[in-house]
């Protein structure tokens, strides 16, 4: 009897437990690695396909399909911009042009972006500012990994904190 209360009570919690988990996260995970023989920053980006078009969508009033079967080339360009106007960085404070080099799709619901920022010879300081998703969703936060100089760091992109500079 006390091991079918006590099986009862753990599949209880469990049931309780697993109610709460299905509450939906707003996190999109970026990479910056400074690769000094290329002299050049590149930046990947992992964000969720529906949060994107939604925040795209919002910003410029136009339906877009990025990631998806019905992407166009139009949602494309309106991604480009979409990056270029909320992901900014200067390199010993001189605003840098972020070049898109592609993106791909990752397990159907990750939109993968690959960028990078070229003519960067030495990086004493980095500033980035990263909105991405932000302004559509106040709950968005944005992990962003650096490795510059052999050395890494994390930086937590909120709301509350949305530019950052980092000392090398």
């Amino acid at each position: 009897m006390k091991k079918i209360v006590l099986n009862s009570s753990l599949i209880l919690l469990l049931f309780l437990f697993s109610a709460f988990s299905f509450h939906k996260f707003y996190v999109g995970v970026y990479q910056v690695d400074y690769v000094p023989e290329k002299r050049m920053l590149q930046i990947t980006s992992r964000i969720f396909i529906d949060d994107l078009n939604d925040a795209i969508e919002k910003k410029y009033k136009l339906k877009t399909n990025v990631g998806t079967e019905k992407e166009t080339a139009a949602d494309v360009t309106l991604l480009k911009k979409y990056l270029s106007e909320n992901f900014l960085v200067k390199v010993n404070g001189q605003s840098k042009a972020i070049v898109f080099v592609s993106k791909e799709t990752e397990d159907q619901n990750v939109v993968v972006c690959y960028t990078k920022i070229t003519d960067v010879t030495k990086i004493k300081a980095l500033e980035v500012s990263n909105t991405l998703l932000i302004d559509w969703n106040r709950e968005q936060q944005n992990i962003t990994h650096f490795l510059i100089n052999g050395t890494k760091k994390t930086v937590l992109f909120t709301e509350s904190s949305r530019k950052e500079v980092l000392k090398y």
